[in-house]
């Protein structure tokens, strides 16, 4: 079995689902315990300066092999995984020499990942595919950036001939719920610049990614007895799939991709007397993203002359921005990363991400930090999958990225 994989097995063991809406960092104590286990490894590893915070923040040192100048680089990954779907108690299965037909993830149930559905399947013909059981989550979002990490750093530290210099290891709590860079110590981290290791399927290499926000609305409705509610009752119910309405139907998820951006309506509760939904907001484009609020503003307002000040309450908050602007001083970064997949025999496909990661925050911190794929596909559900061969590659990606780096 791989270093990597063999990593990537016992990190996907802990249950480590984040949880939205709560203040404390981490937003569940269980991150912490896979914290310590990565500790404990890079203590055995001999890596230096290994610290967890009081909010479950991992950081390391690999320390430099040469005297030579070299900027301290950076490699970043997120511990926890995502609220939409169980993390517990996750069953991989390896689907050896895949060929290329259709994986039944589950025997009971039938559950059946189709190549009709996920036609990328077939890139992958011939290799040995890790999934789910279709109860859980996989976690190779972003578990699998952690074990590349680790094994980069397991292969560096145990060859101190090769050189390079000073290298810093961040492992973050609460990334899936958009609180992974608010304690991340960006000056005690001590790196010029990084690399975030959290995107998608081989080859993939971002520093583009959404402006977010995220958009709570409460309505305050009257709850009357429907016998005698003329004039009288106001059905929060009601005015809540009229707020939605209002909002440009095709500025959707489901109808978007590329540079498009979306409001998406991510839950919605509630009962005549009140209602409450909750949408996330995203663009690329600033300006675009600035208009979206002033749009859900603008109906906020809209509801609230016609049934009466204070019927709707909107709370707008930014989450992050695009880290473009960040990066393109730094493009030596992608130039780096492209020019190692390329030798690798890996294609680079730099795309922008339909999401956000640790990186665009750390960009506007003043970390550089954009973001490189980790091998997986269909992250936070029951289809998520993993190539062992991907991962083996981003591990080879990770030290040819630090070799350039010390040539340059």
């Amino acid at each position: 079995m791989s270093e990597v994989l063999n990593h990537f097995l016992k990190y996907i063991s802990y249950d480590t689902q984040s949880k939205d809406g709560v203040e404390a960092v981490p937003s569940t104590e269980k991150q912490k315990v896979l914290a310590q286990e990565l500790a404990s490894e890079l203590r055995a590893m001999k890596a230096e300066d290994v610290v967890i915070d009081d909010h479950g923040y991992v950081y390391a040192t690999i320390p430099a092999t040469t005297d030579r100048p070299i900027p301290v680089l950076g490699f970043v990954s997120h511990m926890d995984t995502s609220p939409a779907f169980s993390g517990a108690g996750v069953k991989p299965q390896i689907v050896k020499n895949y060929d290329g037909n259709d994986i039944l993830l589950n025997q009971e149930t039938g559950l059946t990942m189709k190549v009709s559905d996920f036609p990328y399947l077939l890139k992958y013909k011939g290799q040995d595919i890790i999934t789910t059981d279709g109860t859980t989550l996989l976690g190779a979002d972003d578990k699998a950036g952690v074990a590349e990490i680790m094994t980069m750093a397991e292969f560096l530290l145990s060859h101190p001939e090769i050189p390079h210099g000073k290298i810093r290891i961040g492992f973050t709590p609460d990334e899936e719920v958009g609180r992974g860079a608010d304690f991340f110590d960006v000056k005690g981290f001590g790196a010029e610049v990084a690399y975030t290791v959290d995107g998608g399927g081989l080859g993939e290499l971002e520093y583009e990614n959404f402006n977010a926000a995220s958009a709570k609305v409460k309505i305050h409705g009257t709850s009357i007895h429907p016998g005698s509610s003329k004039g009288k009752m106001k059905n929060a119910l009601l005015m809540a799939m009229e707020f939605h309405n209002m909002l440009p139907a095709f500025d959707n998820p489901m109808y978007t991709d590329g540079y498009e951006g979306f409001f998406h309506l991510d839950s919605m509760k509630g009962s005549v007397e009140e209602a409450a939904m909750d949408y996330i907001i995203r663009d690329h484009s600033k300006d675009k993203f600035e208009e979206k609020k002033q749009f859900i503003r603008r109906v906020e307002e809209y509801l609230n002359s016609r049934y009466g000040a204070g019927t709707v309450e909107v709370l707008l908050r930014d989450s992050y921005f695009n880290m473009k602007e960040k990066i393109e001083p730094h493009m030596y970064l992608i130039d780096i990363a492209k020019a190692a997949m390329e030798e690798l025999e890996i294609e680079p496909l730099v795309t922008p991400i339909r999401g956000g990661t640790d990186g665009a925050r750390l960009s506007y911190e003043g970390l550089p930090c954009p973001n490189i794929c980790t091998g997986g596909y269909n992250y936070h559900g029951k289809f998520e999958f993993i190539p062992v061969q991907s991962m083996e590659k981003v591990v080879d990606l990770l030290l040819k990225i630090v070799d350039k780096f010390t040539e340059r």
